[in-house]
């Protein structure tokens, strides 16, 4: 790697307050889920399937207070949202010496619940999180939000990643309805946007912002089990 080019990529490899990549739990987690592995790729592949199914995918889980963005936070707890889970495996891909990064887009979601959609007002899931990897030359992009259980419950292929090609989210479910349409893409970042997020969910949630109290945008406590929620979609 040429030394600019490395210089242009420190950024991506040091810790921060939400990519604590070098917290303890991070590193020995991530070193355990690559033990053995010796390239990049493989190392990215393996981290992104642990981050995917070992941490639960749960709407619920969001707060605006605290250590929720936090990626040895998500680590401990086991439970979060799209953004805490790309966050999460942008700090373990740190912890093992890969560049990443995290990218925020808006996407019209259909893999949600009736209370839900009910909570949010509407279909669109505003700053939706994914995670870049540096890998052989070129950024590759994947997203770590459904885990396995999740999406066997509802029907969802499940989204796999191969460390070459970008992998967002298959269009189609299972049934063959789409499933996810990615609207606007708000860019990638070294860190975690928290004002940015503030604003775009206030934007997009303005109601379930006004029910929410003033203490921590409200919530200290999940809402609630989002998997126990689902069910198979319609075909």
């Amino acid at each position: 790697m040429a030394t600019s080019h490395a210089n242009e990529l420190a950024a991506y490899l040091k810790p921060t307050c939400y990519v604590d990549s070098e917290h303890p739990d991070i590193v020995a987690y991530a070193q355990r889920v690559t033990a053995g592995l010796t390239t990049d790729v493989d190392k990215a592949v393996a981290l992104y399937y642990a981050v995917r199914d070992d941490v639960r995918y749960d709407p619920y889980a969001f707060t605006l207070g605290g250590d929720t963005f936090v990626a040895s936070h998500v680590l401990k707890t086991g439970r979060a949202f799209c953004v805490p889970k790309a966050i999460l495996l942008a700090a373990v891909g740190r912890a093992v010496g890969i560049p990443t990064r995290m990218g925020f887009a808006d996407v019209r979601n259909h893999l949600t619940s009736e209370r839900l959609s009910q909570l949010m007002g509407t279909d669109v899931f505003a700053f939706h999180g994914n995670t870049g990897f540096y890998l052989e030359g070129q950024w590759v992009k994947c997203t770590p939000a459904f885990n396995l259980s999740l999406c066997e419950k509802a029907g969802v292929i499940p989204l796999d990643f191969n460390g070459r090609d970008d992998s967002l989210f298959h269009p189609y479910d299972r049934s063959g309805k789409q499933h996810m349409e990615y609207l606007k893409y708000h860019g990638d970042f070294a860190d975690f946007p928290l004002d940015r997020l503030i604003n775009s969910y206030k934007d997009t949630y303005p109601n379930m912002f006004k029910r929410l109290d003033a203490r921590a945008l409200g919530l200290t406590k999940p809402l609630g089990n989002f998997e126990d929620e689902v069910t198979p979609q319609a075909h």
